[in-house]
């Protein structure tokens, strides 16, 4: 188990898809647990805690997006919806549950292996290795921890609203575009899609604003182009830090 790269829960209700699944990342040393059906998805995934979920939408008992949502309340697991579903607002409602990328069937199990591999370094160290923290004003976010603090809260983010916030605020004022974001986001991915960015950014912006009890003051949007991190230090609530 020495040389094992992590363990993935693979939640699949086909026997066949599961088993492919299974193979193809045992034999690129990966620990692989397995789950059929939603419900023990959620069990497995708050007992193991599993450094990367592969999983499917359509499953019985309850469904891959209501399991996605329900572990992003607990931790930011990396997540890779796998699905038959093509269409972009199926993709998007998948990236608004809090996935960090998306594997439509048929799929090829090597890319499928390639994608948990990016995932996964992007998990590690989101992209940024710069600095081992940027701070900004009362917001401070560690790259090595990945941990974001304002004043002395957390702010708890998936891997994929990390690796957006540290690339914006690495810059101030730089505008990025969305597919600039994109790669940055899902390297190696195939179905990167700047559209998926924007729903990113959506629940970036409602955790830094719920927590820092501002509204719209970090990230800026250039219409047409893509974001920008506010060069501005955001007005705080008057309880921002109680």
């Amino acid at each position: 188990m020495a040389n094992r790269k992590g363990n993935v829960l693979v939640v699949e209700d086909d026997p066949k898809t599961l088993a492919l699944i299974q193979l193809y990342l045992e034999r690129n040393d990966f620990e692989v647990s397995v789950a059929r059906n939603g419900t023990d998805a959620l069990q497995s995934a708050s007992e193991r805690v599993p450094d990367l979920i592969v999983l499917d939408i359509m499953l019985p008992e309850v469904d891959g997006l209501t399991v996605c949502r329900r572990i992003r309340e607990q931790t930011d697991t990396p997540i890779i919806m796998l699905t038959a579903r093509t269409s972009e607002p199926d993709r998007l409602a998948g990236f608004d549950s809090g996935a960090d990328d998306y594997v439509t069937k048929p799929f090829s199990p090597r890319e499928l292996v390639s994608r948990v591999r990016a995932v996964l370094r992007r998990s590690a160290d989101s992209g940024v290795s710069a600095a081992s923290s940027i701070r900004l004003g009362n917001l401070v976010i560690d790259t090595n921890s990945r941990i974001v603090l304002i004043g002395s809260d957390v702010v708890d983010l998936t891997p994929s609203e990390f690796a957006l916030l540290a690339r914006l605020a690495s810059r101030p004022g730089r505008v990025f575009t969305r597919h600039q974001l994109a790669q940055q986001t899902s390297r190696d991915s195939a179905q990167s899609s700047p559209r998926s960015v924007d729903v990113h950014i959506l629940n970036l912006r409602r955790k830094l604003d719920a927590v820092s009890g501002t509204y719209g003051q970090w990230i800026q949007t250039v219409y047409g182009v893509g974001y920008r991190f506010s060069e501005l230090e955001p007005t705080f609530s008057a309880d921002a830090d109680s």
